[in-house]
């Protein structure tokens, strides 16, 4: 299953809602970040198969990572279903670093993303 991004230029605000299930497995309902602390995004289909550090609280399970994972003191939140449709979100002075999250259509919502920001 796959997350709702939007981006709201109007509030200056992206949100992160996780579908179904994965909200449970994520321990995350929804995340909102000031767009102003989004640095960017980047397509990163090759992410699944990168270290993910130590996984607390959440599912790891293959081609399935939810919840929070902390990598050389950094936390990153994951929701991602499969390798593809992979985006990155850098952020700025939040409680994440950066969020994985798979989407159904991830070169649209990176330009989206970068274009708000930009």
């Amino acid at each position: 299953m796959s997350n709702t991004v939007i981006v709201d230029r109007d509030q200056q605000l992206m949100v992160v809602e996780p579908r179904g299930l994965d909200k449970m497995w994520s321990f995350t309902s929804r995340l909102e970040i000031p767009l102003a602390h989004v640095r960017g995004a980047t397509q990163d289909d090759g992410a699944m198969a990168a270290h993910k550090g130590i996984r607390g609280p959440g599912l790891g399970l293959p081609k399935k990572f939810s919840g929070t994972w902390t990598l050389e003191g950094e936390k990153h939140f994951w929701n991602v279903s499969g390798p593809t449709e992979l985006v990155v979100i850098e952020l700025v002075d939040e409680h994440y670093a950066r969020l994985f999250l798979t989407v159904a259509d991830a070169r649209a919502l990176v330009d989206e993303i970068n274009d708000a920001v930009g």
